[in-house]
Formats: C-alpha cells, sequence, structure tokens
C-alpha cells in the first residue's frame, strides 16, 4: 500500500491544507493499493507561488545545464523502470510488459532527448538590426491524464524544464502513484527548489485553481474534448498560453491494392493498444465494400487473440479498463452499436470468460457501420472497432475527415505514393503510412477538436518559448 500524505512544493515534501486522500485502486483486482492527497486551490496556489520564485534564476541558467538536469531524471527512473512499470501496469491496467515499454521507457527517452534537442533550437539571431531571441514562457500549469500517466507528464515536463519554465503539476487522480515516483526522482537529482511541484486533486479543485491562476503563464492540457473546452475557457480571463490535446476519433484507411493481412491485423493492433485507452487508437476502418467479409474475418481473428487478463502474466494480451466507470461507459457503447444496428462480429457487452472481477471488456468488433452511428462518431475510449465500408477513394477520405476530431490516422496501400498522397488530405496531426512506427521525436497533437499545438520533439520544445526582438 502507497500511502502518500504530502504534496511536493518548493522543493520539499509539505503537508497539504486538508487531509482527505484519493484513493487509488488496483484495475485488475478492485482493491485499493494507495492514496494520494486531495488537493485544493490554496495548495495549488502554494505551488505557482513556490514556481514563480524559482523562476527568475531558472530561465537565467544556460540551456545545457537545464538539460542536464532532464538527463539526470532520465537516468534516475532508469534506475526504478520495474518498479514504475509495475506500478503503472496495477494504476491502468497495461499488461507488465508493454508498461516497460511505453508507460515507461518513452518518458525516460522523453527526458533523455532534451540534451540534444536544446541544441537544434536557436536561442539568438540576428534579423536586420534586430536581435530576436527565444526566452521561457514563465510558470506552466501540467494538467494531465490517467491513460499514459508518466508519458504524458514527461511530454510536458521534460520540454518545460529545458526551455527554462518552471511547473506545477495536476496529475491524474486516477492513476497518481506514478507522479509521486517522479518527485522523488526531482528531489533526489536536487533540481533547484521550486522548478518542480506537484499538487494532487481534482480536476475542479486543483486543475481549476491552476488554469485560472494570474501567475501561471502557460497551461498544457491532455484528456477530453469537455474539459480542455473548461480549461481554455478558464485561461482566457488572463489571456495565458493553452496548449491542448485532447480526443480523436481516428480512421484506418485500407486502400483496394493493400496487404489485407498486414492491414487488418495491424489497424485492430492501434485498437486494442492500452485497452483501447489511447486518445490516437485507430478505432475506426475503412475498407473496399467488396472486401469487407474478408475483412471482417481478419478482424475477428486478431481481435480473438488478444488474450485479456491479469496484466502481471505472460500470456495476457490486454488488460482490464482503468476504472468501473469507464468499464460501465465502454459497455454502453457497445450496447449502442447494437441498438443502432451495426454488426457485432466479435466481443460485446459480457465480462471476458473467468473474469468477473476487475474492469474488464472484451475485444469487440463491429461491421457495417454507418458514418452517423454513435460509435462511429463519439470517442469510446475502449477496446472497440468499427469497421466502415466505402465505395470509392474519395469517399474514405470523406469518411475519415467527418469527425469532430484530427488527431492520427493510417493509410494502407501497395503504393506507397499513392498512400501518400490519401494521407496528405486527411486533415489529422499524424498519419502511419503501411505501419510506420510511432516517432517520439516527430511532432504531436491535432486538428479541430482534438486541440492545438504540438508536443514531443524539436516542435514540443518550442511551445514553451516566447520570441522576442531586442531593436538595435
Amino acid at each position: 500500500m502507497e500511502i502518500r500524505d504530502r504534496l511536493y512544493i518548493g522543493g520539499a515534501w509539505v503537508v497539504p491544507v486538508r487531509t482527505d486522500l484519493i484513493e487509488v485502486l488496483d484495475s485488475t483486482t478492485e482493491e485499493i493499493i494507495g492514496s494520494v492527497p486531495r488537493g485544493t486551490a490554496e495548495d495549488a496556489s502554494r505551488a505557482v507561488e513556490a514556481a514563480r520564485g524559482a523562476f527568475d534564476d531558472w530561465a537565467r541558467t544556460a540551456p545545457s545545464e537545464r538539460a542536464q538536469y532532464a538527463s539526470r531524471i532520465a537516468e534516475a527512473l532508469g534506475s526504478r523502470m520495474t518498479e514504475v512499470s509495475q506500478l503503472i501496469a496495477r494504476e491502468v491496467g497495461t499488461p507488465v510488459n508493454v508498461s516497460m515499454v511505453i508507460q515507461v521507457g518513452l518518458p525516460i527517452m522523453t527526458f533523455g532527448s532534451m540534451a540534444d534537442l536544446v541544441g537544434q533550437i536557436t536561442w539568438e539571431q540576428s534579423v536586420g538590426n534586430s536581435l530576436v531571441v527565444r526566452e521561457p514562457v514563465g510558470v506552466v500549469g501540467a494538467i494531465t491524464p490517467w491513460n499514459y500517466p508518466l508519458h504524458q507528464i514527461a511530454a510536458k515536463v521534460a520540454p518545460a524544464l529545458a526551455a527554462g519554465c518552471t511547473v506545477v503539476l495536476k496529475p491524474s487522480g486516477v492513476a497518481p502513484l506514478n507522479a509521486f515516483v517522479l518527485a522523488e526522482v526531482v528531489h533526489e537529482i536536487g533540481l533547484p527548489p521550486g522548478v518542480f511541484n506537484l499538487v494532487s486533486g481534482s480536476g475542479s479543485d486543483v486543475g481549476e485553481a491552476v488554469a485560472s491562476h494570474r501567475e501561471v503563464d502557460m497551461v498544457s492540457f491532455t484528456g477530453s474534448t469537455r474539459t480542455g473546452r473548461r480549461v481554455a475557457e478558464l485561461a482566457a480571463a488572463t489571456a495565458k498560453r493553452v496548449t491542448l490535446e485532447l480526443g480523436g476519433k481516428s480512421a484506418t484507411v485500407i486502400l483496394p491494392d493493400a496487404d489485407f493481412d498486414r492491414a487488418v491485423t495491424a489497424g485492430v493492433a492501434m485498437c486494442l493498444l492500452n485497452s483501447g485507452q489511447t486518445c490516437s487508437a485507430l478505432t475506426r476502418m475503412l475498407v473496399p465494400r467488396d472486401r469487407l467479409s474478408e475483412v471482417e474475418a481478419i478482424a475477428a481473428r486478431t481481435a480473438e487473440s488478444y488474450t485479456p487478463g491479469n496484466p502481471f502474466l505472460d500470456t495476457t494480451r490486454i488488460g482490464p479498463l482503468v476504472s468501473a466507470a469507464q468499464r460501465d461507459r465502454v459497455r454502453a457503447y457497445i450496447l449502442k452499436g447494437i441498438e443502432e444496428g451495426a454488426k457485432l462480429v466479435t466481443g460485446g457487452v459480457d465480462a471476458p470468460e473467468g473474469l468477473e472481477k476487475g474492469f474488464f471488456v472484451r475485444p469487440t468488433v463491429f461491421s457495417e457501420v454507418r458514418r452517423d452511428m454513435t460509435i462511429a462518431q463519439e470517442e469510446i475510449f475502449g477496446p472497440v472497432l468499427s469497421i466502415l465500408p466505402y465505395d470509392t477513394e474519395d469517399e474514405a477520405i470523406e469518411i475519415a475527415n467527418d469527425s469532430i476530431y484530427g488527431l492520427a490516422g493510417a493509410v494502407w496501400a501497395a503504393d506507397e505514393r499513392s498512400a501518400v498522397e490519401v494521407a496528405r488530405r486527411i486533415r489529422t496531426g499524424q498519419v502511419d503510412i503501411n505501419g510506420g512506427g510511432f516517432n517520439p521525436l516527430a511532432p504531436f497533437g491535432g486538428f479541430k477538436q482534438s486541440g492545438h499545438g504540438r508536443e514531443l520533439g524539436k516542435f514540443g520544445l518550442e511551445e514553451y518559448l516566447e520570441t522576442k526582438s531586442l531593436q538595435l
């Protein structure tokens, strides 16, 4: 049992204003595995004041020195990799072998990449009679989700620190324990007091206090589109900079000449990753109408090979969802798909056999889905794939773009040039071509109601910089 009863503010573990705690559950056993403070707006204000007090000195620290601190964080996290991957497997339900690579490996890579990335920034340049300089935005409020908790924290905290910003982090209340490990690491490596601060709590208390605080210069939020709109609304009162990484309803477009075995298998995998709890999950699959039955067979076979179970077992390929509320929400969407007339190919609302305890949902595939159906339009955030048939390439592109979201996508074709041409017409922030792998140094972010701003790599670092002109 991990009982955390202190917040990390100003370089010290401090007693919160209230003694209330948020309980954290094991998503497989439904047992309590720990608790964290239910912070308040007053706690958030103390953290902002600490960050403001530390900002001037940190901003004047050389970029290379700031990046060295990020490298030390990466090294220290690496020494605790097994511990943290197991912790997140319990909090979120990610199979531990996947958790090791994605939930912990990616954050380590993100912190470790800062040393190289600060060297790619043009910190000063002459433009006519002006000296143009890049400076840190200021105090950053980072509000992060539960699905990839440490990865999303790193995607904000690492570039903010490297840019010279100070940070107040509000992690998800559903999976917050890993954030406290990061705070221990930050303390251990000797990051100057106030540069990084951690306040756990609810979005309505801590999150809103951070987003609206007049001493916060920028808010970076990842989460639902509904909550993102609220964050932007609060931030607008003080005209602070806002970056938002929100929902998605991303499509895999399989063109007629593609290798269907590869494309469908990969598409199902990218839908089911992390039990479908991925904002960029490829949850729609667009296929030629005359190949629909073939696609259904491949998709069913693939989905059924994802053995659900305890994330610590080698035989498990898909773990539980993060909470009872999330499980019930996903099951309600599956019922909605059935009610609206979609063809249930495999899966359904019943718990997987032998897994009545834990927040499990069977990998589910629907076919003959119409573009106006709820399961084709709304983000489900669970292991549910919708297969939609199309008749022409133009129609496929039209369906792919028929969404309020625009975060990710994929195109499969025998001719890579054709795939790229289609990808250019899909209005999303990133598109995989014929199974192209995730690049943690490429910009990540969305179009439309998937948000604005970019994370990761040089582009993510630049989000935390202001541009100033000195006329000489």
